[in-house]
């Protein structure tokens, strides 16, 4: 059997990795929720946030808009990726369903779930997103993931960003993460 030539071996090694990575975030893809299932997880990751998040109700009361995201899948062999189905949620009521997905390379492997609760703060800013055919964070709109002690109540925190992000995983809120490079899509459901 021949050697590949060093330099193909390094493109034929991130291939693999791409077929791997498409087997892992391919079947969460292909099974898109229904747009009751998403309703049904928007509002259990909307409690959790309020029970978690000291002054958490008070908070999203104060928003234009909360895009909530109940489980993002991150799944990576070298190269890695994300993906998940969430709602757009305006006075409490769902008002657009969105994809987020994302894709990273490094030093990476297996899977993870967690929860994303964007809040937009500022009318302008929930405006561009809504009328933008593909949002991404970090080039269409900065996204800051709020953090703050352990008993502290979010609303004592001075909040300037027009857009703040929230992540959970399964042992709670999760910190010192960025949004940066995830691309929001409006779906049709």
């Amino acid at each position: 059997m021949k050697q590949l030539p060093k330099h193909l071996a390094g493109k034929w090694a991130i291939l693999v990795s791409c077929l791997g990575l498409l087997f892992f975030v391919s079947p969460a893809v292909t099974m898109a929720a229904s747009a009751t299932e998403i309703d049904i997880g928007v509002n259990e990751t909307l409690k959790k946030f309020q029970k978690e998040v000291s002054g958490g109700s008070e908070f999203l009361q104060r928003a234009h808009g909360v895009l909530v995201f109940p489980k993002v899948i991150k799944a990576g062999f070298g190269i890695g990726g994300e993906y998940g189905e969430g709602a757009l949620q305006i006075n409490g009521e769902t008002v657009d369903y969105y994809s987020t997905a994302a894709a990273s390379i490094g030093l990476q492997l297996g899977a993870q779930s967690k929860s994303l609760v964007v809040v937009f703060l500022a009318s302008d800013s929930l405006k561009y997103f809504r009328n933008s055919k593909g949002w991404k964070a970090g080039v269409d709109g900065s996204v800051a993931v709020v953090e703050w002690g352990a008993g502290e109540d979010i609303n004592t925190i001075d909040i300037e960003d027009p857009i703040v992000g929230f992540v959970f995983s399964n042992k709670g809120l999760m910190f010192n993460l960025t949004l940066e490079g995830s691309k929001f899509t409006r779906l049709n459901k």
